[in-house]
């Protein structure tokens, strides 16, 4: 089991349990199976060394039903069906989940990002005053991409986040948030931010016949000024190259409320026969993703995979279809942090990075209120997969 010298001597800080709203349903029942095999295997482990097992321990599962009704005018209500009272309460929500539905007077409208987290705030309400400590897991951080003023414009993000902490939320743990500094607006308040760069290797790894890691036959590339520093680790851990593109903007004209891309501009070595990573936090649209892996294989790069924690899509897959039947992009990879439509699942493109053991261990560590740096950084994961796969290629 992952991390059973952290635990063995370490005692929860009250029982776990996990409430999950619908739209994060899957991921949650993912998590707890993880987390029940684990709670299975460390009790065995105390057993042997003869350490007592705390109460609520080792149970079957550690899901607590939850629902967030609504009348027909829309209007809803939090409601918990069992007792939470002295739990380690962990709120799971995705917030990207359009597929959910409700009824607004005979009318039938999606959930939006908005809407689910009113939902949140409704579960807290509930619980607020009866678990011993709530801990919100929001993967795909609301309101992330507005995070920062520029001009007359509201601080949603930051607004969010402050909301939650006023309700009693002590732990907010978000993936790859599009700008952690947002957690400067609670700063006497817990908030950790992970990142899936293993799952992505393992995913290229597991899936990728002759992937090699080396400078000969790998490039990572940030598409943008923004995803610099996810790039720049990513390259610095595997040991090769990296370049960026930036985006040349016009900045005379305004369209849908952003300054539109003239052209993506490149800066570094040649990729010519290279195999190349493309790392992001989010492919939304996708256009701007899509033009940066055409302009890679116009450079002659061997085959171009396109990392992101998320996978939105808004417009669709049918440009995507596009570009991988024109051979411009090679795979797609995607954790399952957030919604993902059914189609996709099927695309011969696609790869997932599975978080849900990630997951459990986070959350198995947190409520074990021990140091969270072993789960925090990869590295060490990371080195032992890329000798590995070095060590192959050289027989």
């Amino acid at each position: 089991m992952a991390n059973i010298e952290l635990l063995e001597h370490s005692i929860p800080i009250a029982p776990i349990r996990i409430a999950a709203l619908d739209g994060c349903m899957d991921l949650a029942q993912e998590v707890d199976k993880k987390l029940v095999k684990y709670r299975r295997e460390l009790a065995s482990h105390r057993e042997k060394e003869g350490i007592a097992i705390p109460q609520g321990y080792n149970e079957k599962t550690f899901m607590v039903e939850c629902e967030c009704p609504r009348f027909g005018t829309g209007e809803g209500k939090g409601y918990i069906k069992e007792s939470v009272r002295g739990a380690d309460l962990f709120i799971m929500i995705d917030i990207t989940n359009y597929s959910l539905t409700y009824t607004v007077c005979g009318h039938e409208n999606h959930m939006s990002p908005d809407n689910h987290f009113q939902d949140l705030k409704r579960i807290i309400s509930a619980a607020t005053g009866k678990a011993r400590r709530i801990n919100v897991v929001m993967p795909f951080l609301y309101e992330g991409r507005q995070h920062r003023r520029s001009k007359r414009e509201s601080l949603d993000c930051a607004i969010a986040l402050r909301e939650l902490i006023n309700m009693g939320v002590s732990n907010i743990i978000t993936f790859d948030a599009h700008d952690p500094r947002v957690q400067n607006s609670i700063p006497l308040s817990g908030f950790d931010n992970f990142f899936p760069s293993y799952q992505f290797l393992k995913a290229l790894v597991n899936n990728v016949p002759d992937f090699q890691i080396d400078n000969d036959h790998l490039m990572v590339i940030s598409p943008d000024e923004g995803a610099m520093s996810r790039a720049v680790y990513f390259s610095g851990i595997l040991g090769v190259d990296m370049g960026m593109f930036y985006k040349r903007r016009d900045y005379s004209t305004v369209v849908n409320g952003r300054n539109p891309i003239v052209a993506h501009e490149f800066l570094g070595d040649s990729l010519e026969g290279k195999d190349v990573i493309i790392i992001d936090d989010m492919i939304s649209s996708g256009e701007s993703m899509l033009d940066v892996a055409r302009q890679i294989k116009e450079r002659k790069a061997k085959r171009v995979f396109v990392c992101t924690t998320y996978g939105l899509f808004t417009d669709g897959l049918d440009k995507f279809d596009e570009y991988y039947e024109k051979g411009w992009i090679d795979r797609v990879i995607t954790t399952n942090l957030n919604y993902r439509p059914k189609e996709l699942l099927t695309r011969p493109y696609y790869l997932e990075a599975n978080m849900s053991k990630y997951l459990a261990s986070i959350l198995d560590i947190i409520n074990h209120d021990v140091p969270i740096e072993k789960v925090r950084s990869n590295n060490e994961k990371i080195m032992t997969l890329t000798n590995k796969l070095k060590a192959k290629a050289s027989h």
